[in-house]
């Protein structure tokens, strides 16, 4: 039977809030501000991809695979490296939480085949002219792209020890989800 194995980090390449196309492309996005909205499709959706129900984030590697999106990055090129909607430091925060949160509840180990960038899907699967999301971080801009992913996934190691320890929790505020911090 399947199982949901695999988190896609993305940036949606539009704004910095998300917009119908992007709801029912991810099945979770993060605003700005850091706040979390589902998207219209459940990750158990992605189980099946052969019948035309599911998120499609991440071309060819869609089959049991949970998309989390932060919103921004429209117009970027990485030569320029500018744009009217740049991800904030608390947008990856909370994608980088809330990706803990699912290697919890789905039960994913976190490491570079489980938990990656479309860039390293793409790059994985040597796609000519693949994805750029995510290769760069405004708040971080000497990171080198090679380094992105590792990045991340530590981020989601650390929060993900936070949430077993209790320090870090995913409550519903109205129509979104945010993290709580007791400590």
């Amino acid at each position: 039977m399947a199982k949901l194995s695999k988190i896609c980090l993305h940036w949606t390449a539009g704004s910095n809030n998300p917009c119908a196309v992007d709801l029912a492309a991810y099945h979770y996005l993060i605003d700005s501000q850091g706040r979390i909205f589902e998207g219209k499709h459940k990750p158990e959706d992605n189980l099946d991809c052969t019948d035309g129900n599911y998120a499609a984030h991440c071309g060819g590697g869609n089959t049991g695979c949970i998309g989390l999106s932060a919103c921004g990055m429209a117009g970027f090129t990485t030569d320029k490296k500018q744009t009217k909607y740049p991800l904030t430091q608390i947008q990856i925060e909370r994608m980088c939480a809330m990706a803990a949160h699912l290697t919890i509840k789905y039960k994913i180990n976190i490491d570079e085949n489980t938990v990656f960038t479309h860039h390293e899907f793409d790059q994985k699967k040597h796609l000519c002219g693949g994805k750029i999301d995510i290769v760069y971080l405004p708040y971080l801009p000497n990171l080198q792209v090679n380094r992105i992913g590792g990045y991340l996934r530590n981020k989601v190691v650390w929060y993900r020890k936070q949430i077993l320890d209790g320090k870090c929790k995913l409550v519903k505020k109205g129509n979104y989800y945010e993290f709580y911090n007791p400590i």
